[in-house]
């Protein structure tokens, strides 16, 4: 009997480095059922190719350059309602931060992929995603069940990470507010509730505690 000929997963790719995208675009089409229908080297293009194109899956990195992050354009995609479906994210990163992949999996990427992995491993992973399968790097797949028998440690939301980022970096309140498009009053009330979780009530012990529980890079 004839196996049904199943139709090529098709792959956005999203990463802002120029070579890294030739060579994704060089191995991906060594593979007959994958094939790449476009490319993006910011997060805001990914977003409207994906809205436009309908990939199966987007093949994203994290890190962009200069506008949004692969993490809000995972958001921004996994957001996008006028279809019967949103695309996949599969995360491909070189960053496998605690915080990263909690960002990373919130915002919806169904998988989470480190770039040192295996080209088999890759195809593996976008056929998963493809149908919605998660699949996750080893060290990934750790770092999570680490988080997991810690679940006692504090619950940070997103936008609390974000904001612990900032200050990481030694940014006051109002740079903050104009790094993440929110008021100075929003980054008060997220602080309060930032020191209320961690059990602190200054900036640095804020920083320090997040460090030491990896709620940070």
């Amino acid at each position: 009997m004839t196996k049904p000929v199943r139709s090529p997963v098709r792959i956005l790719l999203c990463d802002d480095h120029v070579v890294v995208r030739a060579g994704l675009l060089a191995l991906l089409g060594s593979e007959p059922d994958i094939e790449v229908v476009g490319e993006a080297g910011s997060g805001e293009e990914a977003v409207a190719l994906a809205a436009k194109l309908r990939p199966d899956v987007v093949l994203m990195d994290l890190q962009l350059g200069e506008g949004i992050d692969g993490v809000e354009a995972t958001r921004r995609i996994s957001a996008l309602h006028d279809a019967p479906r949103a695309p996949h994210v599969l995360v491909l990163t070189t960053y496998d931060t605690d915080a990263d992949i909690t960002r990373a999996i919130a915002a919806g990427a169904t998988g989470y992929l480190l770039k040192a992995e295996r080209p088999e491993e890759l195809f593996a992973a976008i056929h998963s995603a493809a149908e919605g399968r998660t699949t996750l790097s080893p060290p990934v797949a750790s770092r999570v069940m680490a988080q997991m028998r810690g679940a006692g440690r504090p619950t940070l939301t997103e936008r609390e990470l974000d904001i612990l980022g900032q200050l990481a970096h030694g940014l006051g309140n109002r740079e903050i507010a104009r790094a993440l498009f929110i008021s100075e009053a929003t980054v008060k009330t997220h602080l309060g509730r930032i020191y209320d979780k961690l059990g602190v009530d200054t900036r640095a012990g804020a920083v320090a505690v997040a460090k030491e529980q990896r709620l940070l890079p």
